[in-house]
């Protein structure tokens, strides 16, 4: 019989502990519960984090961007964030956005950013200054810039064309691409089903190489091929954090170990 089943016995057979005794035996228990509950939280995220993947980016030089006048009011900034059917730069893999892939996200809470930056805020569905809607040639947008110094930058630079890209960031939940391989032979993913997040007019394109998210979602002849594509800082931060994640499960789990037996120590005093 161990420690833990015998205190078991003894508390069923009404043995009183001190006050004392038993809110060391609470808080040690307590801290039992909290490392387990931890654990628990992780394994939970961990799960999300499987289905959901990590949020990416991906850039469009705007195409029929038309800056409409209002009488005096900052102008309205109209056009297309993202292309259908149009293959992407290539990436150590091609990506095409099927007619379609919008349409479950179209209804949540999406930022028009000003390059990207969440300080710099240009319109939001929320308020009513962006409106985000598929037509046939892809992902369509009006937005009402502020008649601030972004939302005044924002007009005269697309104007002017110093601004002539747009950029959208989403994530892809588990099956919401397919693989295929192009033309060329090029692995092709195609996202079928995105979440929008958020769009931005930006100076300079940004066509991350393999992302993580990516691998974790190709098939297993997708990931070989891109194999020596990843980028090495996103490997290196997977192995870290893998490790990093390791090492703090064993730690907890020896925190745990050392309450209980601390427990018992006092017990035995």
């Amino acid at each position: 019989m161990n420690k833990l089943e015998q205190l078991v016995n003894e508390i069923r057979a009404g043995r009183v502990l001190s006050a004392a005794n038993e809110s060391k035996l609470r808080a040690a228990l307590q801290a039992v519960m909290d490392v387990l509950g931890q654990l628990d939280r992780e394994a939970e995220e961990e799960s999300t984090r499987s289905t959901v993947k990590e949020r990416e980016v991906r850039t469009f030089t705007l195409r029929s961007v038309e800056i409409r006048a209002r009488g005096g009011k900052p102008a309205v900034i109209l056009g297309h964030a993202a292309l259908f059917n149009t293959p992407s730069v290539y990436m150590g893999f091609r990506e095409v956005i099927a007619p379609g892939a919008f349409k479950e996200s179209l209804g949540g809470d999406i930022r028009a950013l000003w390059q990207h930056d969440t300080a710099r805020v240009l319109g939001r569905t929320k308020a009513g200054t962006l409106q985000v809607w598929e037509d046939a040639q892809g992902l369509a947008f009006e937005l009402n810039p502020p008649d601030t110094q972004d939302g005044r930058d924002a007009v005269t630079l697309i104007e002017r064309g110093d601004v002539d890209q747009m950029s959208f960031g989403f994530n892809v939940p588990s099956g919401g691409d397919s693989w295929s391989k192009d033309g060329d032979g090029i692995p092709l993913r195609t996202l079928n089903t995105v979440g929008l997040m958020e769009i931005s007019p930006v100076t300079w394109a940004a066509y991350p190489q393999t992302g993580v998210g990516v691998m974790r979602s190709a098939p297993d002849w997708v990931q070989r091929a891109l194999g020596q594509g990843v980028d090495k800082v996103a490997q290196a931060t997977i192995d870290t954090n893998t490790k990093k994640a390791k090492e703090l499960t064993r730690a907890r789990v020896a925190q745990m170990l050392q309450e209980h037996d601390l427990m018992f120590k006092r017990r035995a005093r």
